[in-house]
């Protein structure tokens, strides 16, 4: 993620930190200030605050160690002020490896809650717990401000609501007894029942709940759209959506010449070729920055993306629709028998996917008359 530092790596997986993660902080100190603390009350609250952090490390790790059981690799573990975000390689879909992979994290924070809950006295009534807590963060009230945390962590994160870790666990468990697609389609939809309590009651209480509804409600149906969309290509290879026509610019034209290929057509995205042979490729971005920083005179092979994309003609498109949603602003290469066969971009899949659909849906009325 860019604007991200590396900290260092754990079990072969890379630990970032945000830029705006030092906001947070600074946030934290201003506030405690504001509010008349001392200095030694916000060394405190800023220890606190990192040892959360530390926290959400081990949550994503949790993931990440289980995933790693099914030869999934995780590429990097982001900190961000708003938690921690794991790049997972795939999402395990066979149901006990998502169960799994999903749970771990919450575990990680009900453990640490409960080792926590030995060493802590924990206050008998609400009141108590109140009067404990009134005062900020401080040694005394340390490790029990850590207990809450994790608890609520663990909480917050087993809502059955994408894409919280609680919308991957009900998905797995339903897809036990039905399809995957199927499963998401439910999962998303109680998630975001569940995302229009937040909203109502955070518009006569709280801010934060209405952003965690609205969150919840764009993540539910991204991951409905997501696996739908897979669904859609099962059975299908890369040599069924293979573009056979694709439009082509020689490296050695200018700019100019690209401006008037993308005003000549819909396309988006052009392969850009040397003698005949592919040496990178260029979309409709690329060109309007060009002739933004460039001018119309630059050569092409001084603005063109040259790390081509290639796939296998007889791959599944089930197996790479996460590779071209990844590069979905480029063109990529179908590769057969050693040769180009055509190209693929994300427009031509979605076109076959939605015209996939019309069919599925048609021959299910059929059959239903």
């Amino acid at each position: 993620m860019k604007g991200s530092f590396k900290l260092g790596k754990i079990a072969d997986i890379g630990i970032f930190v945000h830029w705006t993660f030092s906001l947070l902080i600074l946030f934290i100190i201003f506030i405690n200030y504001r509010s008349g603390q001392n200095a030694t009350q916000i060394l405190w609250s800023v220890v606190f605050i990192l040892s959360i952090f530390i926290t959400v490390v081990m949550h994503e790790l949790g993931h990440a160690l289980a995933a790693k059981r099914y030869h999934i690799i995780t590429k990097d573990i982001t900190l961000l002020p708003i938690g921690g975000l794991a790049r997972l390689e795939k999402i395990p879909e066979k149901p006990i490896e998502e169960l799994i992979v999903a749970i771990a994290g919450p575990l990680v924070n009900i453990t640490l809650a409960f080792i926590t809950g030995i060493f802590i006295t924990i206050p008998d009534t609400s009141e108590q717990l109140m009067a404990e807590l009134s005062n900020g963060v401080n040694a005394n009230n340390f490790f029990l401000n850590f207990f809450l945390v994790n608890f609520w962590l663990a909480l917050f994160n087993l809502i059955p609501a994408f894409p919280m870790d609680g919308g991957r666990i009900l998905r797995a468990l339903l897809s036990f007894k039905m399809q995957r697609h199927i499963a998401t389609r439910i999962s998303a939809r109680i998630g975001q029942f569940l995302a229009l309590g937040f909203i109502l009651f955070g518009f006569f209480t709280s801010p934060i709940l209405v952003f965690i509804g609205v969150f919840v409600v764009i993540g539910a149906q991204v991951e409905a759209d997501y696996t739908e969309s897979k669904f859609m290509l099962k059975g299908f290879k890369v040599h069924d959506v293979v573009m056979k026509n694709y439009p082509k610019i020689d490296a050695n034209e200018t700019v100019k010449t690209a401006v008037a290929s993308v005003l000549d057509s819909q396309n988006k995205n052009f392969l850009i070729t040397e003698a005949g042979t592919p040496v990178g490729t260029l979309n409709r971005d690329q060109i309007i920055m060009a002739l933004t920083n460039k001018g119309e005179d630059e050569f092409i092979y001084n603005v063109m993306d040259r790390n081509l994309i290639f796939l296998d003609a007889n791959s599944l498109l089930e197996n790479v629709f996460e590779l071209i949603q990844l590069n979905k602003s480029r063109l990529m290469l179908v590769m057969e028998n050693n040769e180009v066969a055509g190209t693929l971009d994300i427009d031509n899949l979605m076109e076959f996917i939605l015209i996939n659909e019309v069919k599925i849906n048609k021959a299910h009325d059929n059959k239903q008359q």
